[in-house]
């Protein structure tokens, strides 16, 4: 019996180790990617909610948009209406999927509450 030529398959672990490693790059990229823009949705959401609850409070205007800037992501946008009895709040912001200039989602949260009992109508 013969014994195998071990020279012949000499740099095929590189070879293949040079193929798979930008792969797993891009994989990794994609993942912190969506973990950010997952916070990105979830801060939204909790800005949103936030917000609509001080204008359920009474909360002039102005109070209202501080309160969700704190809670958003820095940059997010924030839009109140008042519609009958209620009071919608959406909070936006763009989220870069690489750093610099490149390609960005957009994600949004949006809360309504009922003004509490008490509360004079009109709000935001």
């Amino acid at each position: 019996m013969s014994r195998p030529d071990l020279r012949a398959d000499r740099g095929t672990v590189t070879a293949e180790i040079a193929v798979a490693l930008p792969a797993l790059v891009v994989l990794l990229m994609a993942a912190v990617a969506a973990i950010a823009v997952v916070t990105a949705q979830l801060r939204c959401v909790d800005a949103a909610r936030e917000a609509a609850r001080a204008a359920a409070r009474g909360e002039p205007p102005a109070a209202v948009r501080d309160v969700a800037r704190r809670a958003a992501p820095s940059g997010a946008g924030v839009t109140m209406a008042s519609t009958g009895d209620r009071v919608s709040v959406v909070v936006s912001t763009d989220v870069r999927l690489l750093p610099g200039r490149g390609p960005s989602i957009r994600v949004e949260g949006n809360a309504v509450a009922a003004p509490e009992p008490g509360v004079a109508e009109g709000g935001p």
